[in-house]
């Protein structure tokens, strides 16, 4: 019994990761006022005095998903899908390095940056986002392998909704680098898709917990 509250604990963590990090995005969105949704990816937030605040909001999103991906593994042992909460985890050390790591300024933000495109790359901005990218394709592979365990389970919803997101999301990321304009807000929605599929299956997964 013991076992499953701290199960239940961990999955609730996940339930609330995708909720609590658009809401402390959107608040900052919102509030600084140099940002521009249309231009600046929610990552630049991450620059400027109060930069930390979505630092620690990557840090600890990431977090909730790896506890949530190892509160999970006890309700898999005998099923399919195993391999999709390694990726989930991969995810979340994904957005810690994210956080730990910061883009370069341009396009006018932070006060000060440059109005344009940065340059050149430096080396804690590459690492920002090949952490941010390997992120984004370990959820879409996580999608395509609960997909697999949603069929075996003649959950047919499920697998529809795991196949859906797996290619919406990264349709939407190859748009928002594409596209110069409203990046920020086609960046935002990949991420409200593939951030908030982590959510929900964390809370299906939490009905199995009881």
């Amino acid at each position: 019994m013991k076992n499953m509250n701290v199960t239940r604990l961990l999955l609730l963590g996940g339930v609330i990761s995708a909720p609590l990090f658009f809401i402390i995005a959107i608040v900052q969105v919102i509030t600084r006022t140099e940002f521009d949704i249309k231009r600046h990816a929610i990552s630049t937030l991450t620059l400027g005095d109060l930069g930390w605040i979505q630092s620690a909001n990557f840090i600890v999103t990431g977090l909730l998903a790896v506890l949530a991906a190892i509160g999970a593994r006890g309700l898999l042992m005998r099923g399919t899908g195993r391999a999709g909460l390694w990726l989930i985890g991969v995810y979340g050390i994904g957005m810690i390095m994210a956080g730990l790591f910061k883009p370069d300024p341009g396009l006018g933000f932070p006060s000060g940056a440059p109005e344009g495109m940065p340059t050149s790359m430096s080396g804690h901005a590459a690492l920002h986002s090949m952490a941010f990218f390997a992120s984004f394709i370990c959820l879409i592979a996580a999608m395509v392998v609960f997909s697999r365990r949603f069929r075996v389970q003649g959950e047919r919803g499920w697998r529809v909704y795991c196949l859906s997101a797996s290619i919406l999301a990264p349709l939407l990321i190859v748009a928002g680098m594409g596209i110069n304009i409203w990046v920020g807000i086609i960046m935002g929605v990949a991420g409200m898709v593939a951030f908030g599929w982590v959510s929900a299956l964390a809370a299906r997964l939490l009905k199995e917990a009881y």
